[in-house]
């Protein structure tokens, strides 16, 4: 039961984390799975293969990459935001453990994908704004914020996936308070 929750929390973890960087945190969990610090489920074991590795760090570079070249980071912004939803409900299904497919599939669309969609939708308005505001030159600055969002809760949730549930929590919750208060002022 023990194993199970941790599963849960280190794949909702790595959800928000694909909010920020799509390929980081998928990056991450393959190289937790290749060093053997994670088990993946059976069918998701070619994950922490070296070919997967390869392909996912390379994704990962030219992902971060992009994403300081202004504009072109809000283009990648509106394949990234169904993207993420996608790469959240993955990395769920594939860490939570001992779980009946039915309840796994639904837990990764809702708590994965939901989590990962929430931030990305956020730092993809937050680019637009920077965007608009500054010309696109504030928009390093959210990109490395971004990076480094992911990085964190990505190393969080492989390492203490407890602390990395509560940190989502949290987020969330400073999410929907920050987009609650953003209604308000518009009306």
């Amino acid at each position: 039961m023990t194993e199970t929750v941790i599963s849960i929390f280190l794949g909702i973890g790595l959800a928000a984390s694909v909010g920020f960087r799509v390929f980081l945190p998928l990056f991450a969990l393959s190289l937790a799975s290749y060093f053997g610090m994670w088990e993946l489920n059976d069918s998701w074991q070619w994950v922490g293969s070296l070919p997967a590795l390869v392909t996912l760090g390379v994704a990962m570079l030219f992902e971060i990459f992009a994403y300081y070249i202004p504009f072109v980071d809000n283009m990648l912004d509106t394949i990234a935001v169904p993207l993420a939803a996608v790469a959240g409900t993955a990395v769920v299904v594939s860490t939570a453990s001992n779980l009946d497919p039915i309840v796994t599939w639904s837990l990764a669309i809702i708590a994965g994908g939901g989590t990962a969609s929430a931030i990305k939708g956020m730092s993809s308005a937050t680019r637009l704004t920077s965007s608009a505001t500054t010309a696109g030159l504030g928009n390093p600055v959210v990109s490395t914020v971004e990076t480094g969002g992911s990085v964190i809760m990505s190393l969080l949730s492989i390492f203490l996936p407890v602390v990395s549930f509560v940190a989502v929590l949290i987020l969330l919750y400073t999410l929907y308070k920050i987009s609650k208060r953003f209604k308000t002022s518009k009306n």
